[in-house]
């Protein structure tokens, strides 16, 4: 009869153990294995600090090429967007009329000079013939009186002369410098009207400099101030610029800063800088918009990590750590400027002892046992 009972109890307790078995092997499939995950350490080094402005830029010199003078446009003698040397002729406007009056003046000058010769040398012989008492003193101050009015006639026809000669060059319309000049506003055979007011015929660029022109924040040069207060204070920015642009050029064009504006503009709380940038191939381009980057410090300390591993959500930037434990911790970051295209400086949040995740974000979460592997 003991016997009997016993079977039936094994019996009875069988199910519950192939149930015990079953959710123990279920358990066991279901169980992942720990992920391997790339992580890094920050690079900790002293970097300079940059912040990037919009600005412009302008030719060194520009100026507009403009006629003075009345008649038709006889000749264009250059092609358009090519660089002149300076002197060079470029329009010839109807000079036939300017020649003319240059040659009647030139006419009235050599008539006044010969009654000029007449009115002393007479003046001459009046002063030996008063001394022998043969004319009276009347006849001798008339005498000089010629004179003096021959004289007077005679700066007044060279001054007319001037004038007729400065006319008639302004028929030729030359390179003031060497520079780059624009294509004509007028064709041959147009009327220019240019003694009333001055018509602009062209403009010359001289680019083998540029000026590059970018406001900063009040805020921003009390920063420059402690940086490097002497030079600031004397109106002498201490670094370069590097520029940009919407599409890369093949040569880096850095500039000196030469200029600090001596007010803050109150409407708009900036300063205007500019910096000169050599331009020796004529690439750059009057009224180019650029991306300057202006050094303004430095930190002997910056935390650095890689751009791509930096994530992004409601609360800003964060990065995914990985604790002694080798578990996944969220972490907020502050960050500053991005160094050579791929790193990110981090300004609070993390330290150098921090290992951070640096690939897959997708693939981990808060909490996650990972097993870190160190990216090289």
């Amino acid at each position: 009869m003991t016997k009997f009972v016993f079977h039936h109890s094994v019996l009875y307790l069988l199910p519950a153990l192939l149930l015990l078995a079953g959710c123990r092997q279920k358990e066991a499939q279901t169980q992942q294995p720990i992920q391997k995950i790339s992580v890094a350490y920050p690079e900790v080094k002293p970097i300079t600090l940059h912040k990037k402005y919009p600005g412009y830029l302008s030719s060194e010199q520009t100026v507009n090429l403009v006629a003075r003078v009345n008649g038709y446009l006889q000749k264009i003698a250059y092609e358009p967007g090519n660089v002149v040397p300076a002197g060079t002729l470029l329009f010839v406007i109807e000079p036939t009329l300017y020649q003319e009056s240059v040659n009647q003046s030139e006419a009235a000058v050599k008539s006044a000079e010969a009654k000029l010769d007449y009115a002393q040398n007479n003046y001459t012989r009046m002063k030996e013939a008063a001394q022998e008492d043969a004319i009276s003193e009347i006849d001798l101050i008339q005498s000089r009186t010629n004179v003096e009015a021959a004289q007077a006639a005679l700066k007044e026809a060279r001054a007319q002369l001037a004038t007729a000669r400065t006319n008639l060059s302004y028929c030729y319309v030359k390179a003031p410098y060497r520079g780059r000049v624009s294509r004509s506003q007028y064709d041959v055979g147009n009327y220019i009207n240019g003694s009333l007011q001055a018509t602009t015929l062209a403009t010359l660029y001289q680019d083998d400099k540029m000026y590059a022109y970018f406001n900063i924040e009040d805020n921003q040069y009390l920063k420059m101030m402690m940086a490097s207060p002497e030079k600031v204070s004397e109106g002498r920015l201490p670094k370069e610029i590097t520029l940009t642009f919407q599409q890369p050029l093949a040569k880096e064009y850095v500039g000196k800063l030469d200029y600090l504006s001596p007010n803050i503009q109150l409407s708009t709380g900036t300063m205007t800088v500019r910096a000169q940038v050599d331009n020796p191939e004529g690439e750059l381009k009057s009224g180019l918009y650029v991306t300057i980057s202006l050094p303004y410090g430095k930190n002997d300390s910056a935390v650095m990590v890689k751009d791509a591993s930096i994530g992004t959500d409601q609360l800003g930037k964060y990065l995914y750590l990985v604790n002694d434990s080798n578990k996944v911790v969220y972490r907020h970051i502050e960050v500053g400027e991005l160094v050579a295209d791929t790193l990110r400086e981090v300004t609070s949040g993390l330290t150098g002892n921090d290992r951070y995740v640096t690939k897959a974000l997708l693939k981990v979460r808060e909490g996650m046992t990972v097993d870190p592997v160190i990216d090289k």
